[in-house]
């Protein structure tokens, strides 16, 4: 059972006493009548036929308050875009797949340069934002829920509890952001726990409470990859295609919606998905390239609130980062000892050794191109400078539906 303390700057749902999945379907199933939802699943080719995504289909199989599912498929060729095909249609929803390496989505993409609205690189990212698109073309639902290919502990009170925030006609929320706990037989999850929150924390105290800081320590999982939203959010937020895709979809949201429209729901007592490696030397790979972005990603957020960004405070910032992960470190290993988990100090401190490095690769990113940016154009823009995109990003799923 958690416990109920609320955090701060947005509500937290908790998961209290035993779950009710058939309750909270029964509403879900009512609300829908008014407020339709549609579900995004970024997918890599690599993810079709995996034990994850076979529980994640079973699951949706059984759930019927979602109208639609809309499935991004990259880094597939057209045998392999058949295949991913034939895994999906399994689901009884209306699906639509997006072949987005296909020769369709690639001359819009083409299209959308030609504009001068960059589309983003292939990734994660683009596929949400492609996605975003089609269910605005679409125009079916009013809200999209959203949540990985790879999740290995999926059942459906995760999607329920996702959707339920959002979907209820009174509570008041345009965007939910899952959490859950990472734990194996050892805590998992060194981005947020090394990186993220020390980073955080370090600037907290150098710039003091500045209210987006606030806000981004609240939330209790940043960098999960479940979240829900009101369809005006999809319109209007701008998504980031480099590995800062979750902090960059909460500035976003930030940006765009008051905080007492947002809140947090736990989605699960505990979540497993594939892990990165660290790649310590490597700052264009795995997890240190995760952290490069992400300390990026809160530097430009930081100038564009109008902080003087200079030597001496990413100087005095690498040593109160230092400071907050050695306190951080000390505390997870106590964590790990009351409850009997391996907790290897050497790798701990390794990973923080290689997020110094991070940071600091960030910082010189920053100060020799601070107008950079890894955000690909809201489709509110898209839609002003090229009225018909949506009608053609439609027919072209249609016309790939086909093959």
């Amino acid at each position: 059972m958690s416990d109920f303390f609320q955090t701060g700057a947005i509500a937290t749902l908790h998961k209290l006493g035993q779950p009710n999945v058939a309750r909270l379907e029964s509403e879900l199933e009512q609300y829908t009548q008014e407020m339709p939802i549609g579900l995004v699943l970024p997918c890599h080719i690599k993810e079709v036929g995996s034990n994850a995504l076979k529980i994640i289909i079973k699951e949706l199989r059984q759930i019927k308050y979602i109208k639609q599912v809309v499935v991004g498929i990259d880094g597939a060729n057209l045998r392999e875009f058949k295949k991913a095909k034939k895994t999906f249609s399994a689901l009884p929803q209306n699906t639509a797949l997006l072949w987005n390496d296909g020769p369709r989505i690639q001359q819009l993409y083409k299209k959308l340069e030609q504009a001068d609205l960059f589309p983003g690189t292939s990734g994660k990212g683009r596929n949400i934002w492609t996605c975003f698109g089609y269910v605005l073309a679409s125009d079916s639902v009013k809200m999209v829920a959203m949540h990985d290919c790879d999740i290995l502990t999926y059942n459906r009170e995760l999607l329920a509890r996702l959707c339920y925030p959002v979907a209820h006609p009174s509570l008041g929320f345009d965007f939910c952001k899952g959490y859950y706990a990472r734990v194996s037989d050892r805590l998992n999850g060194r981005v947020m726990r090394l990186l993220v929150t020390p980073l955080l924390r370090a600037l907290k105290s150098i710039l003091g409470s500045q209210p987006y800081l606030v806000y981004l320590d609240t939330f209790r999982y940043p960098l999960s990859g479940e979240c829900s939203m009101d369809i005006s959010l999809v319109r209007r937020s701008r998504i980031p295609y480099d590995w800062a895709l979750e902090i960059g979809m909460l500035f976003e949201v930030y940006r765009n919606c008051p905080p007492r429209a947002i809140c947090q729901s736990e989605i699960c007592e505990n979540y497993d998905h594939k892990h990165q490696d660290l790649y310590p030397r490597d700052p264009e790979k795995g997890l240190n390239k995760m952290a490069v972005d992400i300390a990026s990603s809160f530097f430009k957020r930081m100038a564009a609130e109008g902080i003087k960004l200079d030597k001496g405070l990413f100087d005095t910032l690498l040593i109160a980062y230092m400071r907050q992960a050695e306190d951080t470190l000390r505390f997870y290993s106590a964590d790990a000892v009351i409850n009997g988990l391996y907790y290897l100090r050497h790798e701990e401190e390794n990973a923080v050794a290689t997020f110094v490095r991070s940071i600091r690769t960030a910082e010189k990113s920053f100060l020799e191109d601070p107008l950079a940016t890894p955000l690909i154009t809201n489709w509110n823009t898209v839609k002003s400078a090229t009225p018909n995109f949506l009608n053609e990003l439609y027919e072209a799923v249609q016309e790939d539906k086909k093959l």
